[in-house]
């Protein structure tokens, strides 16, 4: 591995990352997203990837669950959050744990009017 740390996504939303030293791949669509995975998996550690190009990729991003590195984390663009980042960290919280304690903490702060 020669890094530990990348991300793909659109120009804008992965620039504030290069600065922070981060290797930036920029993605304008699925297919080059798809593309640039396959190029630099082996050689990061964690990957970050933004919302609107991970969706699509869903089925595909599964295949690096199957081994420890890269770990893959859909994050926000630019444009905000879609909310599947927070959709995969439930599901993989449930998988681990075996129960949603994100609904519940939810569900709790709902009721307490939070």
């Amino acid at each position: 591995m020669t890094g530990s740390m990348a991300i793909v996504g659109d120009g804008d939303s992965i620039m504030i990352f290069k600065a922070a030293g981060v290797a930036t791949f920029p993605a304008s669509d699925e297919k080059s997203a798809r593309e640039i995975l396959r190029r630099v998996a082996a050689d990061y550690k964690i990957i970050f990837i933004t919302e609107e190009l991970a969706r699509p990729l869903g089925e595909f991003l599964k295949r690096f669950d199957e081994s420890p590195y890269p770990v893959i984390l859909p994050i926000p663009s630019g444009k905000g959050s879609t909310g599947y980042g927070d959709e995969l960290l439930k599901t993989a919280m449930e998988r681990a744990l075996g129960v949603d304690i994100l609904s519940h903490s939810e569900n709790q702060a709902k009721k307490q009017g939070n």
